[in-house]
């Protein structure tokens, strides 16, 4: 039997004035989607138990089946895994952004929470000058990551400051969400010297002449220490691997014990190459029997407010990814193929929020089934025809044992 789980990041989201009171799932031409949740299992779970932040790291987390209230300790140590950072008990880990803050009206305010979505050879040249500037003094260390995500590591540092997602903050004063409390302010004096050294910056200098957005500095967030999981091998003898373009998802998946597959043109932004993830992951299905396959696309939309780009990725994610892996598991004998994303991220918040997502489940048995009830994969579908799990995080096990 063959496993697959597709997360489609950020994919629900709220009924839109725009759409005609519907949501970019409900617009979305998806007849694959459409076929799993019509002729297989329909439902809503909540991917982010109460009380804890709406993230892709909690959400990720309860779709692999751990549950974040026992497992998570920050999101930023799960990308460490995944960059291959080795992290000891006393070490701490922060996500760092590059970021694009302009002063406007007297005030700073987040412009661009991702640096103009800055390539990863630029960024990597910025990263590498600040940790060199740094010369990593008091334990602190910069670590290179993709596009305008990376890390720093405070060797036998602190994690009780408050910190904030600089995603949700856009178009807003930075001054009352910069770190606060114990150890907050030598992050705020990392802060201030990647201002000195990204101001007159070769690469900024270049980006400025191109008219392209600045990584004026460096923010800091989602601090945490390494999180002691048991592999899914461990836990239901799943031999896996995970397919994302970004550390967090890659880095779940290796504290679980899946392999990472790289997959050349996999960018985690919109130009992302749907159609080779799904062919590296039906590759890997032949070596394995589990797939964790992550898209990033329609949260970035989500983030951006571009209603028509999420629906151009929620398309993009039926037509280039569901159809051929549907297509390609009937080669592969039995399976089945599990299909939800980690939270909302609703255009009209430009961020992630916390209320339950559909799922669909569908596998070799369903094909032979004919056409159900009119159902197709959004939210009010699953909302009102569906099932409810209450627990996200047990839903694996559901899946598994159907």
């Amino acid at each position: 039997m063959k496993y697959v789980i597709v997360q489609g990041d950020g994919m629900a989201d709220r009924p839109l004035e725009m759409l005609g009171g519907r949501t970019p799932l409900d617009v979305a031409r998806t007849p694959n989607l459409d076929r799993m949740a019509s002729r297989g299992i329909l439902g809503m779970t909540p991917t982010i138990p109460k009380g804890m932040p709406p993230g892709s790291d909690v959400g990720t987390m309860s779709i692999l089946g751990y549950d974040p209230r026992q497992y998570h300790t920050g999101r930023s140590p799960i990308e460490a895994a995944s960059m291959g950072v080795e992290l000891g008990p006393a070490d701490i880990a922060f996500r760092c952004n590059l970021v694009g803050v302009e002063h406007v009206g007297g005030v700073d305010v987040m412009a661009d929470f991702t640096a103009g979505h800055i390539g990863s050879e630029e960024a990597a040249r910025l990263i590498a000058d600040l940790d060199a500037s740094q010369g990593r003094r008091d334990g602190f260390e910069f670590h290179a990551g993709v596009s305008y995500r990376h890390l720093l590591v405070w060797r036998g540092g602190i994690e009780e400051m408050r910190t904030t997602p600089p995603h949700d903050i856009t178009g807003q004063s930075t001054a009352e969400h910069l770190p606060t409390g114990r150890g907050a302010e030598q992050l705020l004096d990392l802060i201030r010297r990647s201002r000195e050294v990204f101001s007159e910056h070769p690469v900024n200098l270049a980006r400025r002449t191109r008219g392209e957005r600045e990584a004026s500095q460096i923010w800091l967030w989602g601090q945490g220490r390494r999180p002691a999981v048991p592999t899914l091998k461990e836990r239901f003898g799943l031999d896996g691997a995970v397919i994302a373009a970004v550390d967090l998802v890659n880095g779940l998946g290796v504290l679980a014990g899946l392999e990472r597959i790289r997959v050349p043109g996999a960018t985690g932004y919109l130009d992302t190459d749907y159609a080779a993830k799904a062919e590296y992951g039906l590759k890997a299905l032949g070596e394995c029997n589990f797939l964790f396959l992550h898209v990033e696309a329609p949260d970035e939309a989500g983030h951006m407010g571009n209603v028509q780009e999420k629906i151009k990725a929620i398309e993009s994610i039926d037509e280039k990814v569901i159809g051929p892996l549907i297509d390609g598991l009937g080669r592969l004998g039995d399976w089945r193929l599990m299909v939800l994303p980690d939270h909302a991220t609703p255009c009209m918040l430009k961020t992630h929020s916390d209320e339950p997502v559909p799922f669909t489940v569908f596998s070799s048995r369903d094909l032979e089934k004919a056409r159900g009830p009119g159902r197709r994969y959004t939210e009010l579908d699953a909302r009102d025809h569906g099932i409810f799990i209450p627990e996200a995080h047990t839903l694996i096990e559901r899946f598994l044992r159907r």
